[in-house]
């Protein structure tokens, strides 16, 4: 079964989609967007190094990310305004990645590929390196969710409880590390934003509580890979951003429709 490629890049793209699906909800919870996308553009950076080490891109790609996440967090409030800090690194870990690259001698790199992804090459080690990685995702989602509710809600509520929000928050950067480099290979570097956030955003409108939300988001992000996977397939499209387009159409149609329940139309 894993021999067709079509069933491996369908497989890649829920696994992915499982991922994001619960980090996504607490990215639109905490407005942390701009934070999801600066640290997808940091992960060029760790390609371009990985390439030149000759070590996995995964692993090349998270560390950056990772540190990425870690360096923002740590300057943050420190007299920067936190977009302006963002895009700052964001764009310049972006801009270094593409130098470095061009640097490299001897090495074919398909750029393209991981700016938009190339979900139709996925082997079947690929398949265990995001699966393993949605695992591990969703189980440190899973292990802190009242924690990560708690200091997301109120911070002085978190340190009331016993809790210490900056460990949450290191808890969703190593897991926001993890779902971007496990997701290079399926939407790209600078589509993984949107996997992240409009999935979510999409579930916000239907869900009454939390876990409804991720449980719905999960869905919309497993039936946007399915879809645009077909779409791209039968209309010749690239598959990555096709998956990004049916995600947004679902957005647009589930707030279209909760407009018009909303309004009694």
């Amino acid at each position: 079964m894993l021999d067709d490629f079509m069933t491996r890049a369908t497989l890649a793209g829920v696994g992915v989609a499982f991922a994001a699906a619960p980090l996504g909800c607490f990215v639109v919870w905490r407005r942390m967007a701009y934070f999801g996308d600066a640290t997808a553009h940091a992960a060029i950076l760790g390609i371009a190094l990985s390439l030149a080490l000759q070590i996995s891109v995964f692993a090349g790609a998270m560390v950056v990310a990772l540190i990425m996440a870690l360096m923002v967090t740590h300057l943050a409030g420190r007299g920067y305004a936190i977009d302006t800090l963002l895009g700052v690194l964001a764009h310049s870990a972006l801009a270094f990645g593409l130098v470095a690259v061009s640097f490299l001698s001897g090495v074919r790199i398909d750029l393209m590929a991981y700016l938009f992804g190339d979900i139709l090459a996925v082997s079947r080690l690929d398949l265990m390196v995001i699966w393993g990685g949605a695992a591990l995702v969703v189980g440190l989602i899973l292990w802190r969710w009242s924690a990560l509710l708690t200091s997301t809600l109120n911070e002085e509520l978190a340190y009331a409880s016993g809790l210490n929000p900056k460990r949450e928050q290191l808890i969703l950067t190593i897991s926001l590390a993890i779902t971007v480099a496990v997701a290079i290979k399926v939407v790209g570097v600078l589509l993984i934003a949107a996997m992240l956030i409009i999935p979510a955003a999409a579930a916000r409108g239907l869900a009454r509580t939390p876990e409804a939300m991720a449980g719905i988001a999960a869905a919309i992000g497993a039936i946007s890979a399915v879809a645009g996977l077909q779409g791209a397939y039968v209309f010749d499209t690239p598959a990555g951003p096709s998956i990004v387009c049916v995600a947004a159409i679902l957005f647009a149609c589930l707030n279209l429709w909760g407009w018009r329940s909303r309004s009694g139309v």
